[in-house]
């Protein structure tokens, strides 16, 4: 159920905290959110699956300074109860965290909110659940994220946007390379998230232009 109809990135940015030095990391935010802005990017999520809370918060703080909400879309990974206290435009949430519904019902209509869908088949009812994405994937062995789901492959992505419907906004998620990023757009998948892919390199603000500047 697609809630939201804003004008989705073909490139979809996850900042993993773990891609953050322990060290001067204010600083290293400061810099990236400026960065990552002046490159272009719309839309960015931020993960912490291990950090406290209060570093969650922080660094929160510093990417919404960073990155204007009039011109990127701040995506929490996880926690969609602080979504609203960090000034962020919205969650998405997986096994383990809140389900959609209670998300979205913690949310409200205007928040953007989106979910995992399914490697090579949607999940049991998860179309019709009240968010405005799904990822779906991995589409290849990611080493950003602990899964043990075989990767689907270009043909997984062909397949799963072909049942899914034009209108339904999908994610090709895990180990997208700028080559395989073409060729999962291509199949239909409507963004690719991209993290170590972009985070890993030296300047990422200068790979995130790089991406959009070949994928048009």
């Amino acid at each position: 159920m697609h809630y939201l109809h804003i004008p989705w990135p073909k490139v979809y940015p996850i900042l993993d905290a773990s891609f953050i030095p322990p060290t001067r990391r204010g600083d290293f935010l400061l810099r990236l959110g400026s960065s990552l802005a002046d490159a272009g990017v719309t839309m960015l999520e931020y993960r912490n699956k291990t950090g406290a809370e209060a570093e969650l918060l922080a660094d929160a703080e510093i990417l919404r300074a960073e990155l204007p909400a009039g011109q990127v879309k701040l995506i929490l990974d996880d926690r969609a109860d602080l979504v609203e206290k960090v000034g962020f435009d919205g969650a998405h949430v997986d096994a383990g965290d809140l389900s959609p519904t209670e998300a979205r019902k913690l949310l409200g209509p205007k928040y953007i909110l989106g979910t995992f869908g399914g490697s090579d088949a949607f999940l049991p009812e998860i179309l019709e659940e009240p968010v405005d994405y799904f990822s779906i994937g991995p589409v290849f062995p990611t080493r950003t994220k602990q899964i043990s789901t075989p990767p689907i492959g270009i043909e997984g992505v062909r397949k799963l946007c072909e049942i899914a419907g034009e209108n339904t906004v999908l994610v090709a998620v895990g180990g997208i390379t700028l080559p395989t990023a073409a060729q999962a757009l291509a199949a239909g998948a409507r963004m690719v998230a991209v993290a170590g892919a972009i985070f890993r390199q030296p300047d990422p603000a200068a790979e995130f232009r790089r991406w959009m500047a070949e994928l048009g």
